[in-house]
């Protein structure tokens, strides 16, 4: 019965439903050429420049609470350990493969559309608690996809250049500046700007709703220039959705049950941050770079389009799974 309750709740199905409707939207438009071609690429620069660090900061206003601080430092280390296990795991999947397909697929798998396709989705199931999490959890992802992922992608060296990219993403700012006023309101009451400047977090938190719109639009027209018969076709597409999909949200599943078992306390809203997180279709920029370095192109946008319309799917399986170990104590 809980399992059909989360199905069915209000707030979940208007997440899963205004997602998918968008997506569509997005992908008739540009179908129908009632867009620019370049249309995606404009509204993708708008919502990582300015929406999509707008949502990161403002999740950080709310109370800190003492369970809420212990599980926001365990997510950040965790992070960080979970991108490096996320890569380990790639290379022991893709153990039979070489080269550069062997590179993209660990990176495809490690890397998933978190800020994109993931925190709009968070953000209209479980609220701000969760994205907060999220934002949190995104701290180790961007680390390792701007170094890691851009050494593996192009064959390049990593060089102090891309320390300055990390640095001065708008989102790593934004976040950065709302976990800062997270931790040290109660010392600097004047941090809370949805009390002390309402006026300005007003406008944030504008910009932050349209995040999510803006998002599943981009999504939606980037999915349209990728033939659908001919990535369904592509039999590592569905090898990729097996890892990146089930197994991966598996295994960190399994992980954060036997961390809260061992008092290494994860809230509920953070698991399922973190789950679906995980339960995502490659990210915008792993792809990004495929094209750039001529890397694996063709693989990545067939992975995209089939492992986004997939991950709703399994989202959908991966938040009931989550509601039933949550009414076990589990989580």
């Amino acid at each position: 019965m809980n399992q059909l309750n989360i199905i069915l709740n209000t707030s979940f199905l208007s997440a899963i439903f205004c997602s998918i409707f968008i997506i569509i939207l997005g992908y008739f438009l540009l179908k129908k050429n009632l867009v620019p071609d370049n249309c995606a690429h404009a509204i993708s620069s708008v919502s990582l420049s300015a929406t999509l660090p707008a949502l990161a900061f403002t999740a950080f206003m709310q109370d800190i609470k003492k369970e809420t601080f212990t599980t926001g430092i365990n997510v950040l280390i965790f992070s960080f350990i979970a991108y490096v296990l996320l890569i380990l795991l790639g290379y022991v999947f893709y153990y039979k493969y070489s080269g550069k397909l062997k590179k993209a697929l660990i990176v495809f798998t490690a890397f998933g559309s978190t800020t994109f396709f993931a925190i709009p989705i968070i953000d209209g199931i479980i609220g701000s608690t969760g994205t907060l999490y999220a934002n949190i959890f995104n701290i180790g992802y961007r680390v390792f996809l701007y170094t890691f992922g851009l050494v593996m992608m192009s064959g390049i060296k990593f060089e102090r250049k891309n320390i300055k990219k990390i640095i001065i993403n708008p989102i790593i700012i934004a976040t950065f500046l709302g976990l800062f006023c997270w931790i040290f309101q109660n010392t600097f009451p004047i941090l809370r700007i949805d009390r002390s400047a309402k006026p300005i977090f007003f406008v944030l938190k504008c910009l932050a709703e349209t995040s999510s719109p803006l998002a599943f639009l981009a999504i939606g027209m980037t999915l349209a220039t990728v033939p659908l018969k001919e990535a369904l076709k592509e039999k590592m597409t569905i090898i990729y959705c097996v890892f990146r999909l089930i197994i991966i949200p598996a295994i960190f599943l399994v992980i954060l049950i036997l961390f809260n078992y061992f008092g290494i306390i994860f809230k509920y809203e953070a698991v399922v941050a973190i789950i679906i997180m995980l339960t995502t279709p490659p990210a915008t920029v792993a792809v990004s770079y495929a094209i750039k370095y001529d890397n694996e192109a063709l693989l990545a946008s067939n992975i995209s389009l089939i492992g986004t319309f997939i991950s709703i799917i399994m989202m959908i399986f991966w938040l009931v799974i989550l509601n039933y170990t949550h009414s076990l104590y589990l989580v």
